[in-house]
């Protein structure tokens, strides 16, 4: 071979002694040949598959850049260059004998080469990315292998000149990898102008640049559900083969052959009773599911990503072992004297070059697996909430809304961990075993006993990790039990304001706090050990291995090799190691939530196959659950209501219509489109405007016609943007009555042909329900000519409808007309005896407005109906004809339009709920100083001494280790003295203890000082929110303050101890490192300024957009979690009116948003961690390349030191940014704590003037000019009022809903403070004293019952000031002795979150109890509109009236026939009183009251005692 090739070259091709003299170099001939052949084969075999995209594509070429035509003209000259050197060497072949054939070779191919560059530029201009990977490895390739010829020819004094890559072009485009070169995506330098201008500015979510296309949701979900689809079938296929055998080995013959075919798909078809049966029985305790189908599907949807990541980790694996050998080579090289100079250089650039490529491939790899673990993540969540929408509701019921959006939110969140680290389960066994094998290379077996306190160290790390968990887990549980009363006291505050309860909460949260601090003390203790441990580790490790190595054996001397070699290794050992548990467990966790992803997503859908639409004669058998049939015909365009009695089966009728209910036999025919009113109205999150529209085109006339139909008008004036006012979550601005409105004027808007309404009129007043029914729902309404099904209780509204059906115990007993039905005598005329009477109540009752009862959508509540009659005409048509053929109303229609056509300003109050504040830009360094001055600042010095003495010790133990290996030199060629061999261990193992003992001291003071800091924090923060005014509470989401109390106080106990340690301990190894460097070559210092510069500038830039990265993600995710909710409640509405569609995009692009965030996270991380990573390289190399040049002067020891500390500085300066980056933003979470103990306060508790003992003692009470706002920003609530209300009388007070009625006890309280005016109680004005002197004083019956958590004795009397006799007196009184003695545990009866395992008039009937408890002079009783049965509701009227005689009493009244025995009556209207006399005075003046009254069908006093 090489003969031939000495022959082609006409010179030697190789020869050894050419390197081993001073001045070394390669052979000509081998220069010739082998390094220009290396990067032109490389290109000729990657050519054709570069040349691809010019025969297949049809795009049409970008144009023309200028940097292109540059490149194309380079590569012009450079073939020129070739067909010169070509004619040269046919010019010298005509003079003397032929020159060897190389000189022809290498020019043609050089020209056949040229030209295939200008072929594959011409070929990039079809692509995206403009330059290719391939020749940018061509190039770098040639340049490599071309500096060797080239330093060859400047040695012969030529001067030759060599071309250079150039970066592509960069379109300006939406997202700038796309089109990023090859060098620009490896270094994500594209990603630069993004941290630019984060630098600049806090970033906003705008500033985000777009996802790649196949970065959408969109794109990777379609892939994952068609994976998945596959997949879940072949499970399902197993679960029968599963399910088949285990009946046959149950040996149940006749089980199996009963099964039909359509039943065997799901069991749950069989009857309800039959599950159940099941469940106890042998079926165990949860339904079987398919099992296995989730992570094959997502290998095979990721499969690219995670084999290019393999790739990487490879590459990247194999290099961390060469740096070591590398240093073991230069080690030997300073030793060495006779060393030729460029090999030093050479082994320098070498760890450069490994460092570089290394870090390149990390970063790769990293920004590989964390794109798989968003897209995971992304998938996962898109398919769950697909899910919610298209599940049947036997499963819906096996899942909560809460626990769905666990599934969201924190399984899916695990596969994202574990995502991230899924390949350290082979890299870290492959690292380990590497490791192991190269050690035993450096010391022999003596290595073992360095692995074997290894291996000790995982089951005492294992112990501390157990105990740590264990108390955990107790603080989880003291963790939930606050965060349970602190919710309960945020959303009952308004209760413990009104009974000046907060003292009582305050002590019992701060006890919990303070058993959760203790444990939280306990905690950091076994941290600060475990600390211990770990800082022990490697310095153990090393003392125990060469410990062994020089003990073992006389001849065994530690030399610097072998040391520096050996603690390299170890140290690469010390990352698998660690890595390795943490990836099982995750693993272990990443279990479990595939369980419960592949039951959530394997269940069954919703099987809509009874609903057909045929045109034919449609008759429909219905099963509902209660397994009676229901078979009914309707006819197009006729009202049918349907009625019965409580438990009748109405809403299964309408679920059935909806295709909720299981089908067992028979089928429902419907024709046409669908629109659904729930009886409890579904509203989501945004302007009245878009809930009415529901996502169909605005049309102007109609959406006004619906509006008045609806009689929402009254409604847009109060509110304080009209119809673009925002509703929050869960409709909570919005009153009952109202929420039920914009349900039906949706529906209305929908146009559709049949309109199923269960029982919409049940939540609006009567005078409102008339209205609806005149002008939206009877036969001269808006819907007159379309299908209509109201299920109702009603009765009023019977005689006007064409049809009723009548529903008992789930089968229709009879229909027909009005008429027909009651001369039938049968179940209908009972239902009309026994509702007739409680009507008639029931419409006083909801003479003026119904109170603002919010309650959750529960349960499916969903509808699908219309069984057409043969002859019937296709509703079809009437779709094209206007809604209301009865003129149109465009005069009033004007002063609506105007908000459109302008851009709409906002107006005060317009949002309720203030945006919450984005912190932006750099964290205020006070904020720091704040938390050390919580931390006590004599804490913070000791901390930091401690860490300062760890560090010098660590550099003395390093020094001594470096002086240890240099005895190997002073004692060459004799034997090592004993006594100076157990000094350097000895020495060597105490500096190494000291240096753990000074971090035990430091991390041991630093969990004293955070806990302190934690309980100030929290102390502050609690004691503020106790004392804000209502108005706070108001404005303020009970989410946002629970935050606090969650996830801000839980950063300041566990995050932000972590991250001050963390950022200390790396600080200091960077200087102590540095220092070491310094210390062996001391130019070092020179260099150590520059790189110092470019670091900081670096991490200022990072770090500020980092921080707003992560501040745009958690601000993104929200919304993601709320949408879903808000659909999951709101299922039947969506599916009836079939917007599925439209809800997955939102969803899908509420994600895209959130995914842009991270995304963009992920790359700036990948960003720095290169650019820093690049500092470290430069720090290795210039710390090898010093060694080099003061080769004579320096010691084998000093030079390991100096270069094994730079190999390990890396990692460090990569942490000490994140640290610092994550410090700011733990630190936020001070500054947000922080921002609600500065919240303004109500007036004090206590003050100076105390009212006289025993006060009031007349309860007089007098109104002087009174006037009250809300906010300051908004109108007046009530206006200048003026009234006395003598000792002892019983005062009504009534006004339809708005008039200010419940403002008036907010006054009396003091919730709201005068705008103006005065109240006076028994001669003392109100605004002098003290809230609590006031507020115990006086007593209310509230609105709505609220309990606590605690014992029904701790409810009545939360300071234990009565004794048991007196409390079980106020229960006699409030008729609930009886029920409480009946209790195992009476007084001490646990009473649920929020009273939820009492009834509502139990409820009720407690608070009458706290009351009397109290039996202050002056009781305010803020009528409860909650239904509250009418026996109850009697029970608290007598007592009220023998209880109360002596006292004064305020009614707010919301039906009249409850005050109508007062002694007098107020009305009020729009904050004033418009009328004041007693009831029988304004009866015969016909005024306001008696028109209210002639409402409720109340004539005189006498008929309405109850």
């Amino acid at each position: 071979m090489s003969a031939a090739l000495e022959k082609f070259c006409g010179s030697v091709f190789w020869n050894a002694s050419y390197l081993t003299r001073p001045d070394a170099d390669l052979p000509e001939c081998f220069q010739k040949t082998v390094l220009v052949w290396i990067p032109l084969g490389f290109l000729w075999v990657f050519t054709p598959w570069q040349l691809l995209p010019m025969c297949r594509s049809k795009e049409k070429k970008s144009s023309l850049t200028k940097l292109y035509i540059f490149k194309q003209v380079l590569c012009v000259l450079l073939v020129l260059t070739a067909v010169a050197e070509l004619a040269l060497a046919f010019l010298e072949d005509t003079g003397q004998d032929s020159p060897p054939a190389v000189q022809y070779t290498n020019p043609s191919l050089y020209m056949v080469t040229w030209f295939l560059v200008l072929l594959i530029h011409d070929t990039r201009r079809f692509c995206l990315r403009r330059d290719s990977g391939i020749l940018f490895f061509f190039w770098i390739l040639s340049l490599l292998c071309g500096i060797l010829p080239f330093q060859s020819l400047v040695r012969r004094a030529l001067q030759v000149g060599f071309g250079r890559k150039l970066g592509a072009s960069q379109q300006s485009g939406s997202n700038p990898e796309v089109t990023a070169s090859f060098l620009s995506s490896i270094t994500f330098e594209w990603y630069s102008r993004m941290v630019y201008k984060g630098y600049r500015k806090p970033l906003e979510i705008e500033d985000v640049w777009d996802l790649k296309d196949k970065d959408k949701i969109q794109v990777i979900y379609g892939t994952f559900e068609k994976n998945m689809k596959t997949a879940v079938r072949k499970a399902q296929e197993e679960l029968e083969k599963r399910k088949r055998k285990k009946r046959q080995r149950e040996g149940d013959p006749d089980h199996g052959n009963s099964m039909s075919k359509a039943q065997s798909q799901d069991i749950l078809v069989m009857e309800e009773k039959q599950p159940k049966k099941k469940k106890k029985g042998a079926k165990g305790p949860r339904k079987d599911y398919p099992r296995g189908w989730l992570m094959k599907t997502l290998c095979k949807t990721f499969w690219q990503n995670l084999l290019l990541s393999v790739a990487f980790k490879l590459v990247h694996d194999g290099l961390v072992f060469v740096s070591p050998q590398l240093l073991k080579l230069l080690i030997a090289f300073v030793s060495d004297e006779e060393a030729f100079a460029w090999q030093g250089y050479l082994y320098s650039i070498l760890l450069f070059l490994t460092a570089l490529i290394q870090s390149l491939c990390l970063q790769q790899y990293f920004n590989l697996c964390f794109h798989l673990g968003t897209n995971v993540r992304a998938s996962l969540i898109a398919a769950i909430y697909k899910k919610a929408l298209t599940m049947s509701s036997a499963t819906r019921k096996e899942s909560t809304v809460g626990e769905t959006v666990n599934l969201m939110s924190a399984d899916a969140q695990r596969f994202m961990d574990m995502a991230n680290f899924v390949h350290q389960l082979w890299s870290s066994p492959l690292q380990i075993i590497l490791s192991i094998v190269f050690l035993w290379g450096e010391l022999g077996p003596s290595v073992l006993a360095g692995i074997a306190v290894m291996v000790l160290l995982v089951p005492i790390n294992g112990f501390l990790v157990a105990k740590a968990k264990t108390i955990q887990v107790r603080n989880m549980k003291n963790k939930d039990e606050r965060m349970k009363i602190m919710t309960e006291v945020l959303n009952g505050i308004k209760i413990l304001k009104l009974f000046a309860w907060e003292p009582s909460f305050e002590k019992r949260i701060n006890e919990i706090r303070a058993r959760e601090l203790k444990d939280l003390l306990n905690f950091t203790y076994l941290q600060s050990i475990s600390i211990f441990v770990f800082t022990c580790a490697p310095f153990l490790v090393s003392l125990a291995s060469f410990a062994v190595y020089v003990l073992v054996d006389e001849n065994n001397v530690l030399d610097a090799q072998k040391a520096f070699t050996a603690i390299s290794l170890f140290n690469v050992l010390r990352f698998p190691m660690a890595m390795l548990p943490l990836v099982l467990s995750s693993l272990v966790q990443t279990n479990v939530s595939t369980e419960r992803l592949e039951r959530y997503l394997g269940g069954e859908e919703l099987d809509t196959s009874a609903i057909r639409h045929d045109p034919i004669s449609g008759s429909a058998a219905y099963s509902a659950l209660l397994s009676c049939s229901v078979t009914l015909d309707i006819a197009p365009g006729s009202l049918v209501a349907v009625v019965g009695a409580v438990g009748s089966g109405k809403s299964s009728l309408v679920s059935a219509m909806l295709g909720e209910m299981e089908n067992i036999k028979g089928h429902i025919n419907i024709q046409g489109s669908l629109a659904y009113v729930p009886q409890q109205a579904w509203i989501q999150n945004a302007t009245l405007k878009d809930n009415i529209l529901f996502g169909s085109e605005l049309d102007e006339e109609r959406y006004q016609q619906v509006i008045k139909a609806c009689a929402l008008l009254p409604d847009l004036e109060l509110l304080p943007a009209g119809d673009q006012t925002e509703i929050g979550e869960k409709g909570i601005n919005l009153s009952g009555g109202q929420k039920q409105r914009v349900s039906l004027a949706r529906a209305v808007y929908s146009n559709a042909d049949i309109y199923v309404l269960d029982d919409p009129l049940s939540a609006v007043d009567a005078h409102v329900g008339k209205y609806l029914f005149e002008h939206v729902l009877g036969p001269k309404g808006l819907l007159q000519k379309k299908t209509r099904i109201l299920v109702t209780h009603g009765i009023s509204f019977l005689p006007q409808v064409d049809n009723i059906v009548v529903l008992v115990a789930g089968a229709v007993s009879e229909h027909g007309s009005y008429s027909t039905l009651l001369a039938n005598r049968g179940a209908f005329a009972q239902f009309l005896n026994s509702y007739g009477n409680q009507e008639e109540e029931a419409a006083e009752k909801n003479t003026t407005g119904t109170g603002n009862t919010t309650e959750q959508v529960k349960g499916p509540c969903l509808c699908r109906s219309g069984l057409l009659s043969p002859g019937a005409p296709r509703l079809v048509s009437q779709c094209s004809t206007g809604l209301d053929p009865r003129g149109s109303r465009s005069h009033s229609t004007s002063s609506w339009k105007k908000p459109q056509e302008e851009p709409p300003k906002k107006v005060k109050g317009q949002q309720l709920i203030e945006k919450e504040a984005v912190e932006t830009g750099k964290v205020k360094f006070s904020m720091y100083l704040r938390y050390l001055r919580a931390v006590g600042l004599g804490y913070s010095f000791w901390v930091a001494m401690g860490y300062v003495g760890q560090y010098v010790a660590y550099v003395g133990t390093n020094l001594w280790l470096s002086a240890w290996t240099d005895d190997a030199e002073r004692y060459q060629n004799q034997t090592y003295p004993v006594q100076q061999r157990d000094l350097r261990i000895g020495v060597f193992g105490a500096l190494g203890v000291s240096q753990a003992i000074f971090l035990l001291f430091a991390t041991i003071l630093c969990a004293h000082g955070a806990v302190q800091a934690s309980r100030i924090m929290h102390q502050r923060l609690l004691s503020n929110i106790l004392r804000v005014p209502m108005s706070f509470f108001d404005t303020t989401p009970t989410g946002r303050i629970v935050n606090r109390f969650a996830k801000d106080i839980f950063t300041v106990d566990e995050t932000i101890p972590m991250s001050f340690r963390s950022w200390l301990s790396c600080f200091m190894a960077i200087i102590s490192t540095l220092l070491m460097i310094s210390l062996a070559t001391p130019f070092f210092t020179i260099i150590v300024i520059p790189l110092g510069i470019f670091y900081y500038f670096v991490l200022r830039f990072y770090i500020s957009t980092s921080r707003q990265l992560r501040r745009l993600d958690s601000v993104t995710r929200s919304p993601i979690y709320s949408h879903f909710g808000e659909t999951v409640s709101g299922l039947s509405v969506i599916r009836a009116y079939g917007h599925q569609q439209r809800f997955l995009k939102q969803n899908e692009s509420t994600m895209d948003i959130n995914q842009k965030s991270v995304y963009s996270w992920i790359v700036s991380n990948r960003w720095l961690a290169i650019r820093l990573e690049f500092v470290g390289s430069l720090v290795v190399f210039f710390s090898a390349l010093l060694a080099v040049i003061s080769k004579g002067t320096l010691d084998g020891g000093i030079v390991g030191l100096s270069i094994s500390s730079a190999l390990n500085v890396t990692q460090t300066l990569n942490w000490l940014v994140r640290m610092s980056s994550e410090l700011e933003t733990n630190i936020v979470a001070v500054e947000r704590v922080h921002e609600y103990t500065k919240v303004k306060t109500e007036a004090a508790w206590v003050t100076e003037k105390r009212p006289p003992h025993g006060w009031p003692s007349k309860g007089e009470i007098q109104f002087i000019d009174y006037e009250v706002r809300y906010r300051p920003e908004l109108e007046l609530v009530l206006q200048g009022i003026t009234c006395n209300i003598e000792s002892t009388e019983k005062v009504g007070v009534v006004g339809r809903t708005g008039a200010g009625k419940s403002s008036l006890t907010n006054c009396l309280f003091r919730v709201l403070e005068a705008a103006g005016g005065k109240i006076i109680i028994d001669g003392v004005d109100i605004a002098t004293i003290g809230l609590h002197d006031l507020r115990q004083n006086l007593t209310v019956i509230p609105q709505d019952p609220v309990l606590f958590t605690g014992t029904l004795r701790m409810n009545l009397d939360p300071f234990d000031q009565y004794t048991d006799e007196e409390v079980w007196k106020a229960l006699e009184l409030a008729h609930l002795k009886a029920y409480v003695q009946d209790l195992p545990e009476r007084l001490q009866h646990v009473v649920s979150e929020g009273g939820e395992n009492l009834s509502v008039g139990q409820r009720q009937l407690v608070c009458l109890a706290r009351a009397l408890l109290r039996k202050a002079k002056i009781l305010i009783l803020d009528e409860a509109t909650a239904a509250v049965d009418l026996e109850t509701d009697h029970l608290i009227q007598t007592t009220i009236r023998s209880a109360f005689a002596d006292c004064t009493v305020l009614t707010i009244a919301h039906r009249l026939h409850t005050i109508m025995d007062s002694n007098r009556v107020m009305v009020m209207q729009a904050g004033r009183i418009v009328e004041y006399d007693s009831p029988e005075e304004l009866l015969q003046k016909q005024g306001i009251f008696s028109a209210m009254a002639k409402d409720a069908g109340i004539t005189n006093t006498e008929t309405t005692t109850l």
